[in-house]
């Protein structure tokens, strides 16, 4: 397959190193100002230097990758909310072309979920967003695979906010020490609030309740509590009651909610450090367990490059 890579930062960029080894070639990439095009496949290598050194991939205008031959666009634009700009519009752009989509960009499936489907049911394009879930861990090849058996999933799905909370529990350090930890090892953001509030869990329960139910959540159906006030004497007293305190994701009975839960100290859901982990409930296999880096470049590189492996052929 030929791919288009729209955001140039950890997962576009890995997008670009590792698309050879999966047999594929990338022809156009972008970042927020510039391109770089050339249609017998890009040098990742010079692409990501002159990124770094000249602050751009290319000297083309960004249209010129969206305009590029490709057989899938790979959006990889961060995350925006509401309107889900300029991602959405990259979407649409490529279906009515009858390209292929491939999203780790959360924004349209979780705000404008009805509109994506409606563009690819009028277009010969699929579009697919493994990535946007779980990072490396494979919850909708998982799901779809179980052909309508799930019927409720939740789990840890933020590994800043597991960072945080699995030190604190672990050191009875305070949040805001824990905070800056992360921030110094590059686990968090300078600006954190997408995670801490729980934003980010939420729109990845809000897409797994699009795909699970069928239907047109957003960011605002969910529930959603964070874990910035979270006092430290919290985990202390969970310890003392053999539990401790994960933000949880939960998408069931038609809801959506994220929040701190007690859980058992060694339990599932327990996961510490960065580590994600999903458990979706089936009508006949009983309660599966998923876990694995739900961040990283190239680990969500390698669930956009498996999600281009699953897309059919194009005419």
């Amino acid at each position: 397959m030929k791919l288009a890579v729209l955001g140039a930062g950890d997962v576009g960029g890995s997008v670009l190193e590792l698309a050879g080894e999966y047999g594929h070639e990338v022809v156009a990439v972008a970042d927020s100002t510039t391109a770089a095009v050339d249609e017998e496949g890009l040098d990742a290598a010079a692409v990501l230097s002159r990124k770094r050194n000249r602050g751009g991939v290319g000297s083309a205008e960004v249209e010129a990758a969206l305009s590029a031959d490709y057989d899938v666009l790979v959006e990889a634009t961060p995350t925006t909310l509401g309107d889900a700009e300029p991602g959405f519009s990259h979407v649409r752009q490529a279906l009515e072309r009858d390209r292929h989509v491939v999203l780790a960009n959360k924004g349209p499936v979780a705000e404008r979920y009805a509109d994506v489907r409606a563009l690819e049911a009028d277009s010969a394009g699929t579009v697919l967003f493994e990535a946007a879930v779980g990072g490396a861990i494979p919850v909708l090849s998982t799901i779809a695979g179980l052909e309508g058996q799930v019927t409720a999933a939740r789990g840890v799905l933020n590994g800043t906010a597991n960072f945080i909370l699995s030190r604190m529990a672990a050191e009875g350090l305070g949040y805001e020490h824990v905070l800056a930890e992360a921030q110094d090892l590059g686990v968090a953001e300078p600006d954190p609030t997408f995670d801490v509030e729980g934003t980010d869990a939420a729109l990845k329960c809000v897409i797994l309740a699009n795909v699970l139910f069928d239907d047109a959540y957003t960011l605002a159906d969910a529930a959603v509590e964070g874990i910035a006030d979270l006092p430290g004497s919290a985990l202390e007293l969970a310890a003392e009651d053999g539990r401790t305190i994960r933000l949880i994701g939960e998408v069931t009975d038609g809801t959506v909610r994220v929040g701190p839960r007690l859980v058992p100290e060694h339990g599932t859901l327990a996961v510490s450090g960065t580590l994600n982990i999903v458990q979706l409930d089936t009508t006949h296999a009983g309660r599966l367990n998923i876990s694995g880096r739900g961040a990283g470049g190239a680990e969500t590189a390698s669930a956009v490059l498996a999600d281009v492996g699953r897309l059919p052929g194009l005419e």
